[in-house]
This record gives structure tokens, C-alpha cells and sequence, in this order.
């Protein structure tokens, strides 16, 4: 056996391991970054690259697949997911406002939406489904609604205590 073949923090024998298991067929594709994802929580440009070398996909065909599916990264994310609602009801009711009280509490300038320390990743979404409780954000799993900036920075605040205590 050989050694595993390491990218920086990538390790790509779980490459090899998935295609192990789905194969090397085209249709494999979308499995296999459907692992990668999971195991990373982005797709690596180098577990990609690994992809195309092993499989009979093409480099247009992952990439293609990599960046047609909304569940797809291609660059980290944070360990938490914030998710901020600009719906109809939510944009009415103040999303930017929140919107921008969420970047404040964790540090992120214009254009950014990953913490600096992966903690955090900042999604705007379309609709999160709770329109009696406008305006509202998704912290993981976790609903938060009825929002104003004072309660969004509350809840920063609270988060930031919890964490410190562990």
C-alpha cells in the first residue's frame, strides 16, 4: 500500500476512499463531492484536481457540478452558519438593518462572509420560512426572530460568553 498522498491539510487518500466506493464513472461525480463536502465542508481545488486525475470526469464536468449545486463550496466556511432572511417580510421588517448588525458583531468588512477565524460564515437567504417572526436569522439550527439590532447584539454577546466558558 502507499502512503496517502497529503495536499497541505488535505489529505486526498479519501479521494481514493470514495472512489473506492462510487467508482470512477461520470456519474460518480456528484457523489463523491457530496463527500468531499461533508468530510471538508468546502470542496479543496485540490481534492478536485485529485478528481479528475482519478475518475473520467473531466475538470469541466466537476467544476460544472461544483458551481451548478447551491450546496456546493469552493472555499471554507466557519464552524457556525448564520443565516440572515431578506424575504419579503423580513426585507420590510428591517433584514438589512440586521444584516448589517450580524457583520458588525463578527468583524466582517464589505464582501466578506467568513470570520477570519472560521468561526462564522454569513448567508443571505432568499426565505427561511418564518414570516410571522420578521425579521429573522438561523444560527446553525437555531431560529432567532422578532429581531432588532439590540436583540441580534444580545445574542452575539451571549454566544461569545458561552464559547468563552468552554
Amino acid at each position: 500500500m502507499s502512503d496517502p498522498v497529503v495536499t497541505g491539510d488535505i489529505d486526498l487518500s479519501v479521494v481514493d476512499e470514495m472512489i473506492e466506493q462510487y467508482g470512477t464513472d461520470t456519474s460518480a461525480a456528484i457523489p463523491i463531492l457530496l463527500g468531499l463536502q461533508e468530510r471538508y465542508r468546502y470542496l479543496p481545488i485540490d481534492a478536485l484536481r485529485y478528481v479528475t486525475e482519478k475518475t473520467e470526469a473531466t475538470p469541466d464536468q466537476v467544476y460544472g457540478v461544483a458551481t451548478f449545486y447551491g450546496q456546493f463550496r469552493l472555499k471554507p466556511v466557519g464552524e457556525h452558519i448564520v443565516r440572515v432572511c431578506h424575504g419579503t417580510a423580513c426585507h420590510v421588517r428591517g433584514a438589512v438593518s440586521i444584516d448589517q448588525t450580524v457583520c458588525d458583531a463578527l468583524g466582517l468588512a464589505d464582501g466578506e462572509d467568513t470570520t477570519e477565524d472560521y468561526q462564522y460564515t454569513l448567508e443571505k437567504v432568499a426565505c427561511l420560512g418564518c414570516c410571522s417572526l420578521s425579521p429573522v436569522i438561523m444560527i446553525d439550527d437555531k431560529v432567532y426572530g422578532s429581531l432588532t439590532r439590540k436583540k441580534v447584539q444580545r445574542i452575539f454577546k451571549k454566544i461569545g460568553r458561552e464559547e468563552a466558558k468552554q
